[in-house]
């Protein structure tokens, strides 16, 4: 038989053995956030590991291409590891919030710290860099006052001198979406028929391509991300290649720009984990980071530009919000096929 007292005793030392016992996982639980990232492991390692250092929190990743991990997250449902999705451009991270992938981040930081038209209306994303696509000329053979806006890129001046990048990427898609947010899918439709009509060859594969095209002077000016020229001219500083900022007129919208960014997934085990990290992200030391190591703007506009983007001088962002890149995604790509834009 078992006496009062020595029951007592008895129960406390289970307690605390199962305290013991219970105690290493829950403290795992607390140290450890999943993330599921579109973006190269290159880019994102240093500051995941810069992030363990900063805070003690174990950061596992998993890198593929934004439809494989969206896919992968719809199939795992309820039992994904994942915590964090990190993606690029604002149509990705759209389908992935009308897909039921993300819940809302309640965080009065990233409000503070990021711009509203690139956080989801919604709260469920939020951006973490800003990737411009603009127009970039060739200085040997158009003068800058000859150029003002996306829709003038379809005037007639501009016939067989246009260089595109394909419109199976993103990357176009959004451009296109965001000009039927803007202008109207009638009026979105003739400005690509004009760019169509303008190409001096058929579209590129990339960016880099249409670029070097430029260059050589097979075509006299494109519209790509800018980072993609700042990668060139790290190489060859030397390159005939310049920035313009199109739509900067009082009546204009301003220059189309798109996001990196990232949301917490439905099923987190570690949503607190991840909305701290989120949160990091946005911070001065993370944003020079993120940004600068692939040469795109902070989404932070407290944070300053790596060396070269600040040498490309000033300007003003369309104020629309980034969501509509993937509200008008499926009208943009039927607009493209019926402007015969390959």
């Amino acid at each position: 038989m078992i006496f009062p007292a020595a029951l007592s005793q008895l129960t406390r030392a289970v307690a605390i053995v199962l305290c013991c016992a219970l105690l290493p996982s829950t403290l795992h639980a607390e140290e450890e956030v999943v993330v599921y990232s579109a973006r190269n492991e290159q880019l994102i390692k240093p500051l995941f590991d810069a992030y363990e250092t900063a805070s003690g929190v174990r950061v596992r990743f998993l890198t593929d291409k934004e439809g494989p991990l969206l896919a992968r997250l719809k199939a795992e449902g309820v039992n994904t590891p994942a915590d964090l999705l990190l993606t690029v451009d604002a149509g990705n991270l759209w389908q992935a919030a009308r897909s039921g992938l993300l819940q809302p981040v309640d965080s009065t930081l990233l409000q503070e710290r990021i711009p509203d038209h690139l956080r989801d209306p919604d709260n469920l994303w939020v951006g973490l860099s800003v990737r411009a696509r603009t127009v970039v000329y060739n200085p040997d053979r158009v003068d800058p006052a000859e150029l003002s806006t996306y829709a003038a890129l379809a005037d007639p001046q501009w016939r067989g001198r246009l260089c595109l990048r394909t419109s199976n990427k993103v990357y176009n898609q959004s451009l296109v979406a965001m000009l039927i947010a803007e202008q109207g899918e009638q009026e979105a439709e003739r400005i690509v028929r004009g760019w169509v009509e303008n190409l001096a060859t058929p579209p590129f594969a990339d960016d880099t391509a249409a670029l070097k095209a430029v260059a050589a002077g097979q075509c006299d000016l494109t519209l790509v991300n800018t980072y993609y020229l700042g990668r060139l001219l790290k190489e060859d500083p030397a390159l005939p290649l310049k920035i313009f900022w199109p739509n900067q007129g009082m009546e204009d919208s301003g220059v189309h720009v798109n996001i990196s960014g990232g949301g917490i997934t439905r099923h987190a085990k570690h949503p607190e984990a991840a909305r701290r990290l989120l949160e990091w992200l946005a911070s001065d030391e993370a944003q020079a980071a993120f940004a600068g190591e692939n040469l795109e703007y902070p989404a932070n506009p407290g944070v300053a530009v790596a060396p070269l983007v600040a040498s490309w001088g000033e300007f003003r962002q369309s104020p629309l919000n980034v969501a509509f890149a993937g509200a008008h995604q499926a009208a943009a790509v039927k607009l493209m096929d019926r402007a015969g834009y390959r």
